[in-house]
């Protein structure tokens, strides 16, 4: 770690497996990023069913959180200082085996990995998203008084499969019934920051733009037109955002370049 810098990336991988043979692809990337910690998500493997190379690079500590229903979302953390603690879950019996939430302390700053689910309108993929949110937001309440009674702070990175507003999403207008972009979604997204009291560390440094978008459907030419989706966050407690000073969406300069259908989001903090 740079002693004047903290650099967190953030990345939905679709499939680590998949990620990590492709080239360039998700190891050509890890070997070359500037980050300290990189949060994964939809990472779909277990440690047995990975090389070396991913779940032990040379340099990184590695926490890899598998779901328990085989093949389905997970997250990991790879950090190249160990993490003091690790937490996995978020103290909800129908999650904590779900590979959608960890967090490692790491000195001052305790970082998340998050897959929120993804849902899909009328279907129970949408009920279990929304069971998620209504458990998940009280936890994020709880979770910043704690860190910051005791002088740290906290990070939640990840896929949080939500555009929150106008600006987050190109054709936003064809999506005002889809999930992810729905009324009820956006309003839980919006109490994140205005009732919990979170900062939306890359929509403050791009205030005024559309975008930056980090996720675009590998359907049609939905990426050559950067007709995207703003889902993938980093959420910080104010003492952390407040250090924010550079980010990025490390989009591929083009199609076949890809190794996701997502991008990955960095953002260099002051230490």
């Amino acid at each position: 770690m740079n002693q004047s810098t903290f650099v967190v990336s953030t990345v939905n991988v679709n499939g680590l497996r998949a990620a990590a043979k492709k080239d360039p692809g998700f190891v050509s990337w890890l070997s070359a990023t500037e980050a300290d910690v990189v949060c994964v998500q939809e990472t779909r493997a277990e440690s047995a069913q990975l090389s070396q190379e991913v779940i032990a690079p040379q340099g990184w500590h590695v926490v890899l959180v598998p779901a328990a229903a085989k093949g389905r979302a997970g997250v990991a953390v790879y950090s190249r200082a160990e993490p003091d603690a690790v937490r996995v879950g978020f103290g909800e019996a129908e999650f904590d085996e779900a590979g959608r939430y960890v967090e490692v302390d790491l000195g001052a700053v305790t970082v998340a990995s998050l897959y929120l689910p993804s849902g899909e309108v009328g279907t129970e993929r949408q009920e279990e998203k929304e069971r998620f949110m209504e458990a998940f937001l009280p936890y994020l309440v709880r979770r910043r008084k704690e860190v910051e009674e005791q002088g740290r702070d906290l990070v939640v990175c990840g896929d949080w499969n939500i555009a929150h507003t106008e600006a987050d999403l190109k054709n936003w207008r064809g999506n005002r019934k889809s999930a992810g972009f729905l009324p009820e979604e956006r309003e839980w997204m919006g109490r994140v920051f205005d009732e919990a009291g979170y900062v939306d560390v890359v929509r403050v440094l791009f205030p005024d733009q559309e975008g930056p978008y980090s996720w675009w459907s590998y359907r049609g030419r939905a990426f050559d037109n950067d007709t995207g989706w703003r889902i993938d966050y980093q959420v910080c407690t104010p003492g952390l955002a407040v250090r924010a000073e550079s980010a990025r969406v490390e989009r591929a300069e083009e199609h076949a370049a890809r190794w996701s259908d997502h991008a990955p989001v960095t953002v260099r903090y002051r230490a």
